[in-house]
């Protein structure tokens, strides 16, 4: 399955400034999302982080592989029109800078589940670089 930005939105409650994925490129629900994030210098971070040296704050490279992963979930028929939270973050290590240009291509694959309450690993690369990889936790409201 792949989703544009305007069918994420009928999934996911973000809207801009906070929507960080603009593709979803396959999806199996349940099991795993991947999608893409064009990062442009006119996105609002880049105003403060950090004037004359744009770097996406890691935060934000977070929150698109949960939105991501979030994707995976809430496409499966049960979660529709559900949303799901992030209950924590474990491991995440940065191994490289993001910055404008890059185009950022990300994976989280739902690894355990309990009633509401999951767990995701994710992975951010650009040019088949990792730049982020974390666990995620979520619960589903």
């Amino acid at each position: 399955m792949q989703l544009n930005s305007n069918e994420i939105e009928q999934i996911l409650p973000h809207r801009y400034p906070f929507l960080l994925v603009d593709r979803i490129t396959a999806c199996e629900p349940g099991k795993y999302a991947d999608g893409r994030k064009c990062v442009s210098a006119n996105e609002m971070q880049f105003c403060g982080h950090f004037p004359g040296q744009h770097i996406m704050p890691g935060v934000l490279i977070i929150e698109a592989l949960a939105q991501t992963g979030a994707v995976a979930i809430l496409t499966e028929e049960e979660n529709r029109g559900k949303t799901a939270l992030f209950g924590g973050i474990r491991n995440a290590r940065f191994r490289r800078q993001v910055v404008p240009g890059d185009v950022l291509e990300l994976h989280c694959e739902i690894t355990a589940r309990k009633g509401p309450v999951g767990k995701g690993t994710a992975v951010a690369k650009v040019d088949g670089e990792t730049a982020v990889t974390a666990e995620l936790t979520f619960a589903i409201s």
